[in-house]
């Protein structure tokens, strides 16, 4: 058997519906942890006034580590602030890796950016949308249900979210007359 740095989990079956099976850790992101992400600086602030709950991540017990590949299933609710989707902070990977999402359920599409050009990948269930590596990303749900994901990904890539705010993500995903409106950043 190889040698690792950090011994590898065992051999395992993950389920999932609304959660993983066995579960990791859940993340939750209110509004109020999205601060400087959507345009309309006066609709954020107002709707910190119920601070929603705008995405959860249910991660499976596969540790971050190398060699390893977590998956977690995100779920983003339905809603707009200043007619800007519900979306994820967005992040890019440190050490450049690749990652694949699986669309599950509702709508929506995957923002990517490497910095000079953005993309936008729709998802819907069944869809899988390839990040390479060195591009940001970020889920935005463009539907009226909750929209949810799988996310896969090499342990050791990391997550940079400092970087988004820093440089945007090229393009903000609006609500229009024939779905999702991209407008440069």
């Amino acid at each position: 058997m190889s040698s690792f740095v950090t011994p590898p989990v065992p051999p395992m079956r993950i389920t999932f519906d609304a959660r993983m099976e066995p579960s990791g850790p859940v993340l939750t992101r209110r509004m109020s942890d999205l601060r400087g992400l959507f345009a309309d600086t006066a609709a954020w602030e107002a709707s910190l006034a119920e601070d929603p709950v705008v995405y959860e991540v249910a991660s499976s017990p596969v540790p971050e580590a190398e060699g390893e590949l977590p998956q977690s299933i995100t779920t983003i609710h339905p809603g707009k602030v200043g007619g800007e989707f519900h979306m994820t902070k967005g992040h890019i990977h440190p050490r450049p890796r690749g990652e694949i999402y699986l669309g599950l359920s509702g709508v929506g599409g995957l923002l990517l950016f490497d910095g000079d050009k953005p993309e936008w990948i729709p998802m819907e269930p069944g869809s899988i949308g390839y990040i390479p590596p060195g591009w940001a990303h970020r889920s935005v749900n463009t539907g009226d249900e909750p929209y949810r994901f799988l996310a896969v990904y090499p342990g050791d890539a990391g997550h940079d979210y400092e970087w988004v705010l820093r440089n945007g993500m090229g393009y903000r995903v609006l609500g229009g007359a024939d779905g999702p409106d991209l407008r440069p950043f």
